[in-house]
């Protein structure tokens, strides 16, 4: 088999991010269709057939597929062009400029995940390209989609495709955004295979009393109502809940750990001496509060209304929670672990809900991506991972697809692993093609014909 040029694909993939960066996709309103017809350009041109879908005017989705030879089942790599507001003022670099500077590619979207999208468009031109100069086939139809509105919730984008047009997109297995981030726990490195993350369970609490002068204070004020709900539940400490795949990856990251971090970390198996191991680890304050999130349902207060004059007391005061449930957690359940910080004067209304998510380890593409990362970065352990938030996977499993986010990253420091949604969002160019050297590993040996 003829070794991809990869000079030539760091200028390509790179170029292709640079372009997809300066198409505004701002969620809302999304315009997406921006990048399906520039993602459709790029895909004729080298002989695929895309297909570009709009939801609505202007919310454009795209799928093109590379036949195999049909022996199994089609992998997806499935991403998303939309990306949340930015503001420029507090921006480097323009954010959607898409400039190459200081070894790096900046811009909205460059690590959520136009990056990907990228990288994504340059995988399925170098199958197209190998499959054209006579290599083997691969066993698996290779599917990319790319949708719209994932920010948003995936509605008008993936479970649009999921709703309308299943066919298109339906594989045994998909690559997604959500894992492969390299982080450092002591002196070792660890690189995350996304196999489940959270589901949606948020909800509206609403307080009411009698309306009236609020220079004669009364016990039924409605804010005041709110205000203690909300503080019990945005101080509570909801229940221990410990998953297959937290239960792995603490595991296995204590499993390469000198004492005393290892017995901290094995701590964290225990609901009984979770937060005494909690506070003897030596990790910043953001994976701490990770960890808590990875085995916890949680409850966030972030919107408030109530009231519009200051004299006046207000009948119905509101607040909006963004909830979170962990796999194997349903949502009455989450209602019962929050109803002590409620009181009885208080309405519940879940406003947004969405299963949680969780991928068996013990699965053919899971081995694959184990097996390169040993070879291209034996320095890195991998590790399953669930993230706290949510992907367009809750859309895709309604199809029976098994669900993997991997796009993997190497360390470039602890300051790099959360620009998603924040100013100066980059990617380095050698990562975005570290990228794609490792998933063309990964995609070959999972889809490729195996020599005879």
């Amino acid at each position: 088999m003829t070794e991809p040029n990869w000079d030539q694909i760091r200028a390509e993939v790179i170029g292709f991010l640079v372009d997809l960066l300066r198409l505004d996709t701002t969620n809302p309103p999304g315009n997406e269709i921006l990048a399906a017809d520039y993602l459709a350009g790029v895909l004729r041109a080298a002989g695929f057939e895309p297909i570009v879908l709009e939801s609505a005017p202007g919310r454009g989705n795209i799928v093109a597929r590379l036949p195999g030879t049909g022996e199994e089942a089609p992998l997806l790599l499935m991403c998303h062009t939309d990306v949340v507001p930015a503001e420029p003022e507090f921006w480097a670099h323009p954010p959607f400029a898409g400039e190459v500077a200081d070894g790096y590619v900046w811009g909205r979207g460059a690590v959520d995940m136009k990056d990907i999208v990228a990288t994504f468009l340059e995988l399925m031109l170098l199958f197209k390209r190998r499959a054209g100069d006579g290599e083997r086939p691969l066993r698996r139809d290779l599917i990319f989609m790319a949708t719209a509105d994932e920010e948003r919730g995936g509605h008008m984008g993936a479970g649009f495709l999921v709703e309308k047009h299943p066919d298109l997109i339906r594989a045994e297995f998909a690559l997604n955004e959500g894992g492969g981030d390299t982080t450092k726990v002591g002196d070792r490195l660890y690189t995350t295979c996304q196999t489940a993350e959270k589901g949606l369970a948020r909800f509206q609490l609403v307080a009411r009393g009698e309306p009236g002068h609020a220079s004669i204070p009364r016990e039924d004020n409605a804010v005041v109502r709110l205000a203690e709900a909300v503080v019990g539940i945005g101080r509570s400490a909801l229940p221990y809940h410990l998953t297959e795949t937290v239960s792995r990856y603490i595991s296995t990251v204590a499993a390469g750990q000198p004492e005393p971090i290892r017995a901290a970390m094995l701590k964290l198996l225990d609901e009984a001496t979770f937060d005494e191991g909690l506070a003897a680890l030596p990790l910043p304050a953001f994976q701490k509060r990770r960890l808590v999130a990875m085995t916890h349902n949680t409850a966030a207060p972030t919107i408030l209304n109530a009231g519009s004059k200051i004299n006046v007391f207000p009948s119905v005061a509101t607040a909006r929670v963004d909830g979170r449930i962990l796999p194997g957690c349903g949502h009455e359940m989450f209602r019962a672990e929050l109803e002590p910080f409620l009181g009885e004067a208080i309405e519940f209304t879940f406003t947004d809900q969405g299963a949680p998510l969780e991928a068996s380890l013990e699965s053919p593409l899971y081995d694959t991506i184990q097996d390169v990362m040993a070879t291209v970065s034996p320095e890195s352990t991998v590790v399953p991972d669930l993230i706290t938030g949510g992907t367009d996977a809750k859309h895709i499993v309604r199809l029976g697809t098994k669900v993997y986010g991997f796009v993997p990253r190497r360390y470039e420091g602890d300051a790099l692993l959360s620009l998603a949604h924040a100013h100066d969002e980059r990617i380095s160019r050698e990562n975005l093609l570290y990228g794609t050297q490792v998933l063309y590993q990964v995609i070959d040996r999972f889809c490729g014909r195996p020599e005879r």
